[in-house]
């Protein structure tokens, strides 16, 4: 019989538990075009509450969260001032430019994670060759700074200066919860200082679909127009919030346990010969790669015969993304694979 697949591809192919279905199979539901699903009803308002925000959309996709956010602090042939390594300017296909008719000014930075100091040298004057700057976007946990957490002292600078210059501020935070856990932050702080948040439920926390975009109940009304252009609307989409509200109300405590497991691989991985580098591991995500002599293609055999599945971030860089789908006994399979991968 064979072994099931440890799957270290992405935190967003968890499967629902048997008690989110159940959650899932009872939930209450109407038509949300018209604002009349409770369960889509209960969810937004749970997560502003959570964050201390005034309103919360339901929407599709952290893609599409992170996208109407722009759109709504935007016009076009404004700037947006983002990291060269962040999701919304390398994974979203171009959405900057093709929904909000934006530039991007990049930031260049060590993990994804820049400076107030570079937010200031990276505003444009007041010149008509050059465009408006009008939003200023970081993503937390990084992505491709291998699940990094920002200095939230750093954060605080960068609200000033967007104070300073009028600018709002935007948070793409799909794993935000991950930040929130590894650090013991508060999420009402962080909604004490963005004016959009975008937060996906269908990562870690272990939702089938859906992401939600948390601002004012002004900056809300108005996205609801944006989710409609985009064909985001959904009618009975109930039974996907209620899996939602299960996972905030359940789930976000059980992110420490896929801390402690990347952890703990991580530590295998830095005794082995044929890792040249590994990012330092904050939370559930580990980036390492692997030296000219075990290129990715041998790490991909050899881990395929033991059904373990992963993604690659670029020339021999490797990145293993831990979930609550993963067991004790998988992260042992794992790792004792990893130990013994030269014999």
């Amino acid at each position: 019989m064979q072994a099931n697949t440890i799957d270290l591809r992405s935190d967003t192919v968890t499967k629902p538990s048997e008690e989110m279905r159940e959650a899932m199979m009872h939930a209450e539901v109407g038509d949300d075009v018209f604002g009349e699903d409770p369960s889509i009803n209960a969810l937004q308002d749970y997560a502003a509450h959570l964050f201390g925000m005034e309103a919360a959309l339901f929407c599709s996709s952290g893609t599409q969260t992170n996208q109407i956010g722009i759109k709504l602090h935007t016009q076009p042939g404004s700037e947006v001032i983002c990291d060269a390594r962040s999701h919304v300017y390398l994974y979203e296909g171009g959405g900057i430019a093709f929904n909000s008719g934006a530039s991007v000014k990049l930031i260049q930075s060590e993990r994804g994670m820049f400076t107030a100091n570079d937010v200031l040298n990276s505003i444009n004057e007041d010149n008509v060759h050059f465009p408006n700057t009008q939003l200023v976007c970081i993503e937390n946990t990084v992505n491709k700074g291998g699940g990094a957490c920002w200095d939230w002292e750093e954060i605080l600078k960068i609200k000033a200066v967007c104070q300073q210059y009028n600018l709002p501020f935007h948070l793409d935070g799909a794993r935000l919860f991950n930040a929130l856990v590894a650090k013991n932050q508060n999420p009402r702080d962080y909604g004490n200082v963005f004016d959009t948040i975008s937060i996906c439920l269908s990562k870690g926390l272990g939702a089938p679909v859906g992401s939600l975009l948390l601002g004012s109940a002004k900056h809300i009304y108005q996205a609801k127009r944006i989710r409609k252009v985009m064909g985001g609307g959904m009618r009975q989409a109930g039974f996907l919030a209620a899996a939602g509200l299960f996972a905030l109300q359940n789930n976000i405590d059980k992110l420490a346990t896929d801390h402690a497991h990347a952890k703990h691989i991580a530590g295998i991985l830095k005794e082995q010969s044929w890792v040249e580098f590994i990012y330092p591991v904050e939370t559930n995500l580990i980036i390492f790669k692997t030296t000219d002599d075990f290129p990715l293609e041998k790490l991909t055999s050899k881990l395929l015969k033991n059904n373990i599945k992963f993604s690659s971030m670029g020339k021999n860089l490797v990145r293993f993304v831990f979930h609550l789908n993963l067991t004790q006994t998988d992260i042992s399979i794992l790792a004792d694979c990893l130990q013994n991968i030269d014999k």
